[in-house]
């Protein structure tokens, strides 16, 4: 065999790899698509009935041992956007979001106090995260002036959200949750065939408080 017909020989191999790939691709664009189309339709038909219900919200905890009242889950919304992938629209993200709130009679505000980095760092990111109107204050010794504790005043209100994310190339679904089982983010990963109404169903067994198997 000559030298050309090696280089022709390699660069067939080299092609038919390639169009292999980009067909790996389009199907995996393909099945994503759909598994975003499944999940926003689900997401759409969830927020009105859950605005009706009103569900239970998970039992909340800062840095102690006080829970918060019991919580109400309110104010549901979907929302989705688009972007371009290969002069095509396909989803960008899709989510859904909402507010939690006392019950009737409960405490409307709360006030926590720490003095330790660890517990400092978890109040901070709990009430940041979860979007908790608050207000931090320095305690400091009335003759030293040291740095003795801080003090968080806040609204006994927050905000959770689901956020689905597409990897189209990968085939691949990102969940991440907030402020769903409790405060903090839960994130999870499926292949875009398994995102069914099944699974979303078991997504939104986990929003209202009930056994689920999502994570």
């Amino acid at each position: 065999m000559s030298f050309l017909n090696q280089l022709k020989s390699q660069a067939n191999a080299v092609q038919s790899q390639r169009e292999q790939q980009t067909q790996g691709v389009e199907q995996n664009t393909q099945a994503t698509e759909l598994a975003c189309k499944e999940a926003w339709r689900y997401l759409q038909e969830l927020a009105p009935q859950l605005n009706v219900l009103l569900p239970d919200g998970p039992v909340l905890f800062l840095a102690s041992k006080t829970a918060w009242p019991a919580m109400q889950l309110v104010e549901f919304r979907a929302d989705a956007r688009q972007k371009k992938l290969r002069d095509r629209d396909v989803f960008d993200y899709i989510a859904i979001g909402w507010k939690l709130q006392p019950k009737p009679g409960g405490n409307r505000s709360g006030t926590i106090t720490v003095n330790f980095p660890p517990d400092l760092q978890r109040v901070e990111a709990n009430l940041r995260g979860a979007g908790v109107p608050h207000e931090r204050h320095d305690i400091r010794h009335p003759e030293k002036n040291t740095l003795q504790a801080y003090r968080f005043d806040y609204q006994t209100e927050a905000r959770g959200y689901v956020t689905i994310t597409p990897n189209h190339d990968q085939g691949m679904v990102a969940f991440r949750l907030v402020t769903v089982s409790g405060f903090g983010v839960q994130d999870t990963v499926w292949p875009a065939a398994k995102v069914t109404v099944g699974l979303m169903d078991e997504l939104a067994k986990l929003l209202v408080q009930q056994p689920s198997r999502f994570l």
